[in-house]
C-alpha cells in the first residue's frame, strides 16, 4: 500500500503472539507493514512475549518497528487494524467456566453453552470499551476479532458499536486443510459450501478446482471415524452418514454430548488446566534471550493456522483482492432463516469494503432448528452483557439447547454470575 500501515494487537502478551508475527514478517512487504504495537494489561506477561517477537523481527532484518504498551489508547492511535486476541479473567476463570457447567450435568467448554455464557458476560463489556476507543483514536481501522466467543462477541460488536469489525476464526481454514488431507491436495485447490455459525457450522459441500467432491470427501471421514471407532472418534460414522454433511468439531458438544460428558468428568484436568500449564512452559521458553523463533510447543496450544487465517484476511483488505474467506460477519440476508442483523460464519468475498457474504439461502431442515436456537441464545446473551438484566440473562441460558430446564438454568445464573462477581458489576448494582 502506498503509505506504512500500523497493526495494534490488543491482548499482544498471548501466547499466541509469536504466530502472527511470524506471519507479519513473513508479509510486511506485501502488506506495507511498517509498525506493529502489543498491547496488554499484564506488563510482566508483555516484557517476556514482546521479548521474543523483538529477537524474531531483528533476526530476520525485518524493518517492522515494534512497540511494547500498557496504554490502549496510545497504541489504537492512527492504528489501520486492529486484532483483538483478549482472555477477560485469563485462564483461571476459563477453569472456573468449565467447571461450574460439570457441576449440573453439562459439557464445560469455553466457548460452547453455559462455559461460553460466562466468558460472554465478562468480555462484551471490555470489548464494547475497546471499540468505544477505536471510535475516536482510529476510526477507519478495521477490527480483526478473534476473542472467544469470537461470532457473538463480534455480533455485540456490530449491533452496540460504530467500528469497522470482522469475527475470524481458525476452525474453518483447519478444515479447508482437513479437507485438502482427504484428497491429498493443496489447501488452495479446495472450497467449501459452509454454513453456521462460530462453532455451529456445516461442510454442505466440497469442491475440488471446481468440481464436486462431497461424497468421496464424506467416504473418506467415514472410514476414518470407523477406523478409530473402538478409540472415540470426534463423530460417530453413523451420523456422518446421516447427515451427508461434514460437521465441525465442536458439534460434537452436541451430538455427542454424554459421552464427553463422561470424559470430562474421568479427566483429571480441565482444558483450561492444561492450557494454563502449556502456557507456563511456553512463557518460559519465550524467555530465553537465545529463542529467535516461536517453539514447537506451541502446536500443543492449539490455533492452529491462525496466523495465515489473519494475515491473509488482513491481505485480502488491503490489496483489494475480493478473495472469498470464511468469516463472521452481519448476515445481510445470506442465511435466510436467520434475522438481516445476525452475525453468520459463512464464505465472504472479501476486499476493500470489508466482507460481503455468499447467499446460502434456506438452511437443511436437519441443521436448522439448532442454528436457530443457539442464536436466539446469543442474541438474549448480548442483550444481558449490555443491560446487566438478569431477567435476559435467565432467558438465554433457557434458549441453549444445552441447558435442560428452568430450574437448572437458574442454579447456573446463580453459580455464574457469584464466580464472576468481579466483572459483570452491573448485574449487582439493580
Amino acid at each position: 500500500m502506498a503509505r506504512e500501515m500500523k497493526i495494534c494487537v490488543i491482548g499482544g502478551g498471548s501466547t499466541y503472539t509469536p504466530e502472527l508475527i511470524e506471519g507479519f514478517i513473513e508479509r510486511h512487504a506485501e502488506l506495507g507493514l511498517a509498525t506493529v504495537a502489543l498491547v496488554d494489561i499484564d506488563e510482566a506477561r508483555l516484557r517476556v512475549v514482546g521479548g521474543l517477537a523483538k529477537r524474531m523481527i531483528e533476526a530476520t532484518g525485518s524493518p517492522i518497528e515494534l512497540i511494547l504498551s500498557t496504554e490502549r489508547k496510545e497504541a489504537l492511535e492512527g492504528a489501520d487494524f486492529v486484532i483483538s486476541q483478549i482472555r477477560v479473567g485469563g485462564n483461571d476463570q476459563r477453569i472456573v467456566d468449565e467447571k461450574i457447567p460439570l457441576r449440573f450435568g453439562i459439557v464445560g467448554q469455553e466457548t460452547t453453552g453455559p462455559g461460553g455464557f460466562a466468558k460472554a458476560l465478562r468480555t462484551i463489556p471490555v470489548m464494547l470499551s475497546i471499540a468505544a476507543d477505536m471510535e475516536r483514536l482510529s476510526p477507519q481501522a478495521w477490527l480483526i476479532n478473534f476473542t472467544n466467543p469470537s461470532g457473538l462477541i463480534t455480533e455485540a460488536l456490530v449491533k452496540h458499536s460504530k467500528v469497522q469489525v470482522i469475527g475470524l476464526c481458525n476452525l474453518p481454514i483447519n478444515m479447508v486443510h482437513a479437507v485438502a488431507g482427504y484428497l491429498g491436495v493443496a489447501p488452495q485447490r479446495v472450497s467449501l459450501d459452509y454454513v453456521g455459525l462460530n462453532h455451529l457450522s456445516w461442510v454442505k459441500g466440497v469442491y475440488l478446482d471446481g468440481r464436486e467432491v462431497t461424497k468421496e470427501v464424506l467416504a473418506k471421514a467415514v472410514t476414518e471415524a470407523r477406523q478409530t471407532e473402538e478409540g472415540h472418534p470426534i463423530f460417530s460414522p453413523e451420523l456422518l452418514e446421516a447427515f451427508g454433511m461434514l460437521p465441525c468439531y465442536y458439534l460434537r458438544y452436541y451430538y455427542h454430548h454424554d459421552e464427553v460428558l463422561e470424559e470430562q468428568k474421568k479427566a483429571g484436568k480441565t482444558r483450561g488446566e492444561e492450557v494454563r500449564e502449556i502456557e507456563e512452559r511456553l512463557l518460559a521458553m519465550y524467555a530465553d534471550p537465545h529463542l529467535t523463533s516461536k517453539p514447537k510447543e506451541l502446536e500443543k496450544r492449539g490455533g492452529a493456522l491462525y496466523s495465515t487465517a489473519a494475515v491473509s484476511l488482513i491481505a485480502a483488505i488491503v490489496g483489494n483482492k475480493n478473495e472469498v474467506h470464511i468469516v463472521n460477519c452481519r448476515n445481510r440476508g445470506a442465511i435466510a432463516d436467520l434475522p438481516e442483523g445476525s452475525v453468520v460464519e459463512v464464505p465472504c468475498q472479501v476486499g476493500a469494503t470489508g466482507a460481503i457474504p455468499l447467499t446460502v439461502g434456506y438452511l437443511p431442515v436437519m441443521i436448522r432448528g439448532l442454528i436457530q436456537a443457539v442464536k436466539a441464545y446469543e442474541e438474549l446473551a448480548i442483550e444481558a452483557a449490555v443491560t446487566g438484566n438478569q431477567k435476559t440473562a435467565l432467558q438465554a441460558l433457557l434458549n441453549h439447547p444445552l441447558v435442560p430446564s428452568f430450574g437448572v438454568a437458574k442454579a447456573l445464573l446463580n453459580a455464574i454470575l457469584e464466580a464472576n462477581r468481579d466483572y459483570p458489576p452491573h448485574f449487582f448494582s439493580k
